[in-house]
């Protein structure tokens, strides 16, 4: 059933069924067959195949690694890491090479038979071989060629991210400089002090600026090159490129008009050095005029001609609207000006009258000009810039403006690093958690709570990179105006309030996931050497920094045209804190079932000692704890005063802020305020009811106190008022509230129920024709037992 078997006595009986061609010599064939250099070429196939197998992984792991390697963000480190990979690069290179000579050996070793004998025929398996080899050789070629392949395009991107990297160094430096450039400081009163600062502006000013102008154009130029030249990273390359002409045309503007005023400066000093000359040439004329000259009719007229072409040479060549220094130069000038009229009057008088003889005297000039004290006489002033005194305000004023500068430069350097700092937050971390790349790394807890952590630092970034910063950088040359900047802007930057507001929660959530791997990465990235926390602190650190700023301005700005909107920017900006502040402790309320935005805007907040007072028909019943105070924290509102009992402080570093638990709250349409109560002068009352319920109040201090009895009283006459408005807009409503018809009758009423007319008694008409209106806070206290309205209450003293 299978192949049959066939036994064979000899070699010829081999050759009827095998061809002799295909035999070996040993069986009589003609092929010749060495077992040995079977084995060596085929060990040294296998070595070969395995050393071509063992270079192609390490090729594609490199590749890989390669493809996988992420642009770094400094010079330095992509410098390298470009060294480093051409280093791995040269190295696998030799591994190729290696290979390829090892089969280049093995294709000799094959091939050896036919350099020995030209009609050397190869058997099947050294052709075998022979294909194997080949193969495996051209597999090696193919793959060194797109190793080099790979690695152009690997080199040609790292080399585009050093370019880049060096040229965003050297666009900060540039910035950096820019930033820093000197540009001198007010010339002073004196034409010699103007001259110098002139050629010191010339030399010392425009050589660093025109170093950096070059810098810059040459780096905008470069970025351009870049961008021409293909390079990936045009999208950033293009807006710094913008950015650097921008900077240099702002530096160039900057210096043109510095220039500008120096030489309008020098030019305006030359001018008053002729008034100046003019006014005392001007003086010694008067005071040179002898008496017995001007006597006579002709020596009047000779004296009145001298006068009219000496007053034909007064320069005509002064500002319409001078500055200070100027002024007082052109009032001498007008002074003397207005001394040779009075002389032309009188010198007119004399030549048009024959006057008696007289005895001639000694002239002796005491003429005293306006701008001379009482001793001194025209004769001996000197120009005003040199003088003592106005060198001295000179000088104090110049240091004045140096200090306005100084200041105004922190603001600036300040603000600028401020906004980077935000910036850096805000791409280093918010938007990470958005990366899908981070995504493994960031908690569940954290998924959707961007919001939370950062608040709405995107809009305070969005205002102060677009607008805020560079409207400061528009009072560089006049820091003492920088208030109307602050108040034109002050409603944008209350913005704040809504990012510390929302501090705890984000602060919260920070301790609950500050240990989490993405956070780490995150700062790793950043090479930042502190947390994430430290950055959310600083929008709070910002808004308290502008109030010290604007202080520090306030005080070297006093009598400045700007010195007002200083101040009124500093009260809005510390008005501003006192919001965040009492916003942060209205949060913190717990328990009130009602909606705290309803009771209108927090007025005052402050902790108190309180007693309670309840009167049950005409007797008093008094709480056990009117011996003992309750410790309560009070929070005024227009429309309600609430009472909440303050708890232990809870958290951690920012968030370590009071709890406080909602008692009591009292509406201020029906309460009445007491400003005075017995035996202590911290003291005050508020009752509602008809005095059913009294809390004493007792504050830390009579001021806090009377600060307290001013804004209620605020409060309560506003509400007066405003009913006073409605029952004239509306006469019915009078008959719709008894107790209010009963109080408003009358600002005061005696506080003793005897005298007191039942409310049946009382009469519409006086109601509607009574004025009201309550004293103002600052005059002298009514004698005990007449009382105020006050919020349609009885308020009594």
């Amino acid at each position: 059933k299978g192949n049959p078997v066939v036994m064979l006595s000899s070699v010829t009986e081999l050759h009827a069924y095998i061809d002799p061609a295909q035999l070996t010599t040993e069986l009589g064939g003609a092929r010749e067959y060495d077992h040995q250099t079977w084995i060596s070429h085929r060990t040294a196939l296998e070595a070969f195949a395995l050393m071509v197998r063992t270079t192609a992984q390490t090729l594609q792991a490199f590749g890989t690694e390669l493809a996988e390697t992420e642009l770094p963000n400094d010079e330095t480190t992509t410098g390298g890491l470009l060294e480093d990979h051409r280093t791995e690069k040269d190295r696998m290179k030799s591994l190729l090479q290696v290979a390829l000579h090892q089969g280049g050996g093995l294709l000799l070793l094959i091939n050896e038979p036919l350099q020995r004998d030209a009609d050397y025929t190869l058997s099947p398996d050294e052709k075998d071989d022979l294909d194997t080899v080949q193969r495996l050789l051209g597999q090696l070629d193919e793959t060194e060629r797109a190793l080099e392949e790979f690695w152009e395009r690997h080199r040609s991107k790292l080399e585009q991210c050093l370019q880049l990297r060096r040229f965003e160094t050297r666009f900060r430096e540039v910035r950096s400089r820019a930033q820093r450039l000197p540009f001198g400081t007010q010339p002073r009163a004196s034409p010699e002090h103007t001259h110098t600062h002139t050629h010191t502006h010339t030399h010392c000013v425009c050589a660093p600026h025109q170093e950096v102008l070059d810098r810059a154009r040459s780096l905008a130029a470069d970025g351009d090159a870049l961008i021409a030249a293909g390079h990936y990273g045009d999208d950033c390359i293009r807006p710094k490129g913008a950015e650097l002409r921008a900077a240099a045309e702002g530096v160039a503007t900057t210096l043109r008009r510095k220039r500008g005023l120096l030489l309008r400066a020098r030019e305006l000093h030359a001018l008053l050095e002729t008034a100046l000359r003019w006014c005392e040439a001007g003086v010694f004329l008067l005071a040179g005029q002898p008496v017995d000259r001007v006597q006579t009719q002709e020596g009047a007229q000779a004296a009145l001609g001298e006068l009219e072409r000496y007053l034909d040479t007064a320069p005509q060549h002064l500002l319409g609207d001078p500055p200070e220094e100027v002024q007082l130069v052109y009032q001498k000038q007008a002074s003397v000006q207005e001394m040779f009229e009075r002389r032309r009057v009188s010198l007119k008088k004399l030549a048009a009258r024959q006057p008696r003889p007289v005895q001639p005297v000694a002239p002796r000039p005491e003429v005293k000009s306006p701008l001379t004290s009482p001793g001194e006489g025209l004769g001996d002033c000197s120009p005003l810039p040199s003088g003592t005194r106005h060198t001295s305000l000179s000088e104090e004023e110049e240091n004045l403006a140096v200090r306005r500068s100084h200041v105004m430069n922190e603001l600036l350097e300040t603000e600028r690093a401020y906004v980077e700092e935000l910036l850096c937050v805000l791409e280093g971390y918010a938007a990470e958690m958005e990366n899908p790349a981070m995504a493994h790394l960031l908690p569940r807890g954290l998924l959707h709570k961007k919001d939370v952590l950062f608040g709405n630092m995107p809009q305070i970034y969005s205002f102060h990179k677009g607008t805020f910063l560079k409207e400061l950088e528009a009072y560089t040359d006049c820091p003492e105006m920088v208030g109307r900047c602050f108040l034109e802007r002050m409603g944008e930057l209350r913005i704040y309030e809504a990012y510390c507001q929302n501090k705890p929660r984000s602060e919260s959530l920070w301790r609950q996931w500050s240990d989490c791997a993405f956070f780490q990465a995150c700062q790793r990235r950043l090479e930042h050497k502190l947390g994430l926390d430290s950055y959310l602190l600083k929008p709070v650190q910002r808004i308290t920094k502008y109030q010290l700023l604007l202080k520090e301005l306030l005080k070297v700005s006093r009598g400045s045209a700007g010195a007002e909107d200083l101040q009124e920017a500093l009260s809005s900006i510390l008005g501003i804190l006192k919001d965040v502040n009492d916003s942060m402790h209205l949060i913190a309320i717990t328990g009130y079932e009602g909606n705290l935005s309803e009771l209108g805007r927090l007025l005052m907040q402050g902790s108190f000692s309180v007693w309670t007072e309840h009167k049950k028909g005409h007797a008093k019943v008094k709480d056990l704890a009117r011996f003992k105070p309750m410790q309560r924290h009070l929070f005024l509102h227009p429309r309600a005063l609430l009472f909440c009992k303050r708890r232990e402080e809870a958290g951690e570093g920012y968030d370590k802020a009071p709890s406080y638990s909602f008692k009591h709250a009292l509406d201020m349409s029906v309460v009445g305020i007491t400003e005075n109560a017995k035996g202590d002068h911290k003291k005050f009352e508020i009752w509602c009811n008809s005095r059913e319920e009294v809390f004493i109040v007792q504050a830390p201090s009579p001021e806090i106190k009377t600060c307290w009895v001013n804004e209620i009283r605020k409060v309560l006459t506003e509400q007066l008022q405003a009913c006073r408005g409605t029952h004239t807009q509306h006469p019915t409503f009078l008959t719709l509230n008894p107790l209010l018809l009963f109080s408003v009758s009358s600002p005061f009423r005696s506080c003793n129920p005897k005298s007191q007319k039942k409310p049946e008694e009382k009469k519409v008409e006086p109601i509607l024709t009574s004025d009201p209106t309550p004293p103002s806070s600052g005059s002298s206290p009514k004698p005990r037992g007449e009382c105020q309205i006050k919020g349609g209450l009885v308020v009594s003293d």
